[in-house]
């Protein structure tokens, strides 16, 4: 019986490729549309993950992500030292700035400046040079992406000269670094250079970045420090959190692509809705012949049911491999750089198809159901 179903499916081409049409977009455009917004929700917390070796982040009790921070006194750095169970803190700077490139155009970047002895809170890759060209006076290091927006297509940024503050800086080296929520352009240099490149204020320092002995607990220490100094101290995954859940709650992503995604999924409601209920109605005699010759309601459940799954399994795989070849294909964008697939979208988008087929499927279901065996003999 179930061969039968397939064979009633396919025998209808224009119905059946509009069935996998329909599973197809919709499971295309929930997969990619959660998958941008995931990824770019991730960007909130990149000046996080782009500082690996900080297990925790120290920071005034404002200060809130990695874009949005109060300076604190220099003393701050001493009083995490003097914690017991810190094994070493460092200094970090991040402020904004604009920088005049050398055929005059004005660009605003961030300023990063990294401990000048461990080079801590620099990306962990380099793409162009090695962490220590920042020993070499006026050296900034310029993230991958940013070279895009400060620089025309082919240009090496290597060895060009740039006005910070009324000081002179030239790019020695590309980091190979997770992009900004706004996809800013950045420059790491050494802390004792990046005060000279901020404009000047009393208290400069942003953050703390420290490590933990062996043998204490990440978490432990944190709560020490904040007991101990009067200072916000949260550990790498909380602070990389608070970036993510500050870009959920202070911009419109999440409703934007969450209508996206509700109109894919009543797209793909209407196109198979309509599609599958065509196919009942066009085939209503051939169910109702088969009730004729004593074929059960239930039988005809799962008929329907075959049907379901394999337009379902094809249009949902068709779905899935579109948005891996989008995300494939644009990965060598700068503004997708880093985009993935994280396991839990497929699913989401999986669930989706079930419902959407259970939801169609069970329409055209009640028409057969009321079909009587005589109505094939009239």
């Amino acid at each position: 019986m179930l061969w039968i179903a397939i064979r009633m499916l396919t025998g209808d081409a224009q119905k059946f490729y509009g069935l996998l049409f329909g599973i197809a977009f919709s499971t295309l455009l929930i997969t990619q549309q959660l998958t941008i917004y995931y990824s770019l929700i991730e960007r909130g917390a990149s000046g996080v993950y782009n500082a690996p070796e900080a297990e925790i982040w120290v920071m005034d009790q404002v200060s809130r992500t990695t874009e949005v921070n109060y300076a604190m006194p220099a003393t701050a750095l001493d009083a995490v030292r003097s914690v017991e169970g810190v094994e070493w803190a460092v200094p970090h700077l991040r402020a904004p700035a604009s920088v005049r490139t050398s055929t005059g155009d004005l660009e605003g970047v961030t300023i990063v400046g990294v401990d000048d002895a461990t080079l801590i809170g620099l990306p962990e890759r380099m793409l162009v040079a090695s962490k220590n060209i920042l020993a070499q006076p006026d050296t900034v290091v310029i993230d991958d992406t940013g070279i895009t927006n400060m620089f025309e297509d082919g240009q090496d940024p290597i060895g060009e000269r740039l006005e910070l503050n009324d000081q002179r800086a030239v790019i020695r080296g590309v980091a190979d670094s997770i992009p900004s929520f706004t996809s800013q352009v950045t420059l790491y240099t050494k802390y004792s250079q990046a005060l000279n490149y901020v404009p000047g204020s009393r208290n400069r320092l942003t953050f703390v970045l420290a490590g933990v002995s062996d043998g204490e607990q990440v978490a432990d220490i944190a709560d020490r420090i904040e007991a101990q100094t009067g200072l916000k101290a949260e550990t790498r995954d909380e602070f990389a959190q608070a970036g993510v859940q500050f870009i959920i709650e202070n911009t419109g992503i999440p409703t934007n692509f969450g209508i996206t995604v509700l109109l894919g999924f009543i797209v793909g409601v209407a196109i198979v809705g309509l599609t599958f209920s065509l196919f009942i109605r066009d085939n209503i005699k051939q169910f109702g012949a088969l009730k004729a010759i004593g074929v059960t309601n239930w039988s005809i459940v799962k008929m329907v049911a075959a049907q379901a799954a394999l337009v379902g399994s094809i249009g949902y795989a068709l779905g899935v491999v579109g948005t891996v070849l989008f995300i494939y294909g644009f990965s060598g964008v700068p503004t997708f750089k880093g985009f993935f697939i994280p396991w839990e979208i497929p699913l989401v988008s999986l669930g989706a198809v079930v419902v959407i087929l259970a939801m169609t499927g069970w329409l055209g279901l009640r028409s057969v159901m009321r079909t009587e065996p005589a109505a094939v003999f009239r």
